[in-house]
This record gives structure tokens, C-alpha cells and sequence, in this order.
């Protein structure tokens, strides 16, 4: 990961579609969060708006892309921001903005990821299926 000079930002103008706080188990040695835990915060965050396009299951396919910025802290709310950026046949790929809000007595908001994650709708026997038309 480069240790780029924080920028501060402000959140998007939108719901996120995850929020958590990142905790003291989500942590190494150093008190960074471990970068498999926000992957796997990314990935959950990326199939709500998949399986909700798909109307039902979904799977990881691919990560196309996936940067870490800067590094999450314990004690930050962290905030996913979503987007459908193509719908194919069987597959639905999503872009995903992550945010951190960082010290209560002097408020920081800074972009820490940013992810492309690809689906794929499944059926009940786990093949790819059709994703439906939107309505």
C-alpha cells in the first residue's frame, strides 16, 4: 500500500449501502486494519446492490480491481458506497467507494478504497443464470 498524504473529502451525496465501525479484531500488531477484512466488507457491499439487480443469489467472480488508498484505523466508521457499472447476461459488475470517518473531536472524512467486483447470478443449483430485465 503507498502511503499517500491524507486528503480529507466528504462523504457522497447518497445512502451508503454499508456502514461499519472498525474494531480492535479487525486489526494487526500496529492497529491497522488488516486489508482482507475490508475485502471482504467490499464484497458484501458490492452484492447488495448485485443480488437485489440479480432478484437473488449472486456470486464473486472476479475482483477486477481493487486499490488501497490509505490505511483504516480502529475506531473508524467506514462507509461503502456502490454503483452498477454493467449488467451482462449472467453477470453484474459493481464499482465500490470506501470512506472512512475518523476522529470525533476533529472530524476527518478520507477515501481509503476503491474496488471493481464482478457477480454472477446463480440459481438454486449454484449455475449461472439469466439476470432479469429490469423493470
Amino acid at each position: 500500500m503507498s502511503e499517500k498524504k491524507e486528503e480529507a473529502t466528504t462523504l457522497p451525496q447518497r445512502e451508503p449501502t454499508l456502514r461499519v465501525v472498525a474494531m480492535p479484531s479487525d486489526a494487526n500488531y500496529a492497529g491497522d486494519i488488516f486489508g482482507g477484512w475490508l475485502m471482504g466488507q467490499v464484497d458484501i457491499a458490492g452484492s447488495i446492490p448485485a443480488l437485489h439487480r440479480a432478484r437473488g443469489r449472486v456470486a464473486t467472480v472476479a475482483v477486477n480491481s481493487f486499490v488501497f488508498r490509505q490505511p483504516v484505523l480502529v475506531g473508524d466508521v467506514v462507509s461503502f458506497y456502490t454503483r452498477i457499472v454493467k449488467v451482462g447476461n449472467t453477470s453484474i459488475t459493481i464499482e465500490v467507494e470506501v470512506y472512512v470517518q475518523r476522529s470525533p473531536a476533529k472530524p476527518t472524512c478520507v477515501k481509503v478504497t476503491e474496488a471493481t467486483l464482478t457477480y454472477v447470478a446463480v440459481g438454486d443449483d449454484r449455475k449461472p443464470r439469466l439476470v432479469p430485465p429490469e423493470d
